[in-house]
């Protein structure tokens, strides 16, 4: 700087310098709100980025043929998993950003079951978790799971 720099120059060289580094902080970085596999028409998305977080909506566990009547709960919460699976990747999150998860069942006696395939799917740390038993799910589904992700 020159001597006969004015005090407004210097004030404006520092706020262009504040300026900068929140630009490459993020401080100033739009958040990526996004949603997953959204199906115009349809009431919701499968997964919803708000900046750091996804939410994932209940996933089912279907077989190869979208039905999910006659299948057993293991396989049920195997396919849940890997649906969560899908969204949670394609947002461009890890399982391990998972945080919650909330398992719905429609009968608790097939929770042993489920906890057997949940244990083996779900990395460590496993995430916080409620079990609730539900009436009913859609498609006569036994087991639907949601979670949330954060990017760390």
């Amino acid at each position: 700087m020159q001597k006969n720099d004015s005090p407004l120059v210097k004030r404006g060289l520092i706020l262009a310098v504040l300026i900068a580094a929140c630009a490459s902080t993020g401080a100033f970085a739009q958040s990526k709100n996004k949603a997953i596999d959204f199906t115009p028409g349809m009431p919701f998305s499968d997964g919803y980025v708000a900046g750091k977080t996804l939410y994932v909506a209940g996933q089912q566990g279907p077989d190869d043929k979208g039905d999910v009547t006659g299948t057993d709960i293991t396989l049920q919460t195997t396919n849940a998993i890997a649906a969560v699976k899908k969204v949670v990747e394609k947002a461009g999150f890890q399982m391990t950003d998972i945080v919650s998860v909330t398992v719905y069942v429609t009968d608790l006696n097939d929770v042993p079951k489920m906890n057997d395939v949940y244990k083996k799917l779900m990395p460590d740390p496993k995430p916080a978790r409620a079990t609730v038993q539900v009436a009913g799910l859609i498609g006569g589904a036994k087991i639907e799971i949601s979670a949330i992700a954060v990017k760390h």
